[in-house]
């Protein structure tokens, strides 16, 4: 019987490959076609009268009408808001939901959605077909997701792009914790603490990222 089973759990593996292979190629086609855009992050479970909610909203329109559009994880909260303020400001409105047993669902103010079953293919959509990264307050996903991308360009493993940590009342501690342990134990060094930058307002979010790309091509 554990011979059996050994033999059906690697069988799997195997043909779970062909599964990658095809969000990798769905998800390559469908985000190459979506012109510029920003990745924006933060919690599920933010409430629609919460102030990150609204700012998330806020954050999402003025990146539309600078010319970008906005990727999500496709899910409730501050994804919700932020696909809600794509699109009504006329923009793209991206969601990359992840299939968990939880069941996130879809919100509704997407239009362009793919789902994923592997997480790493969904993170690699993320950096790939993105020009900046706003991570607003969240949890474990979001800060997944703000360590990733600071460890891809520590590690010049992707071209440094902006990375905004939107809303410093919330981030303030993290930071100091950095600052103070990581920094100061010589686990990190100060250029490392310039990979991101801590802004406030949506105002200040998008122009970080107008600044960063004067000159330059989006």
């Amino acid at each position: 019987m554990a011979e059996k089973t050994e033999l059906s759990f690697t069988g799997e593996d195997t043909w779970r490959i062909f599964r990658i292979m095809a969000e990798f190629v769905e998800g390559f086609e469908t985000l190459s076609k979506i012109g510029p855009a920003v990745s924006i992050f933060g919690s599920s479970r933010a409430k629609r009268g919460d102030r990150y909610y609204k700012l998330a909203e806020q954050t999402a329109s003025l990146l539309v009408r600078a010319g970008y559009g906005v990727v999500t994880g496709g899910g409730p909260g501050i994804m919700e808001a932020a696909n809600k303020g794509a699109k009504e400001a006329g923009g793209t409105s991206v969601g990359l939901n992840i299939i968990i047993p939880s069941q996130q669902k879809s919100n509704r103010f997407i239009t362009t959605l793919l789902e994923f079953r592997y997480f790493f293919c969904r993170k690699v959509m993320f950096v790939k077909y993105a020009k900046a990264f706003v991570i607003m307050p969240g949890g474990f996903g979001t800060m997944d997701e703000l360590f990733e991308a600071v460890t891809l360009i520590q590690t010049k493993r992707i071209e440094s792009f902006p990375v905004i940590l939107l809303g410093r009342e919330y981030w303030d501690g993290l930071l100091d914790w950095l600052q103070k342990i990581c920094l100061c134990r010589g686990y990190m060094s100060r250029k490392d603490m310039e990979i991101f930058t801590v802004v406030d307002t949506a105002e200040e979010a998008v122009a970080t990222i107008e600044r960063f790309y004067k000159g330059k091509s989006k």
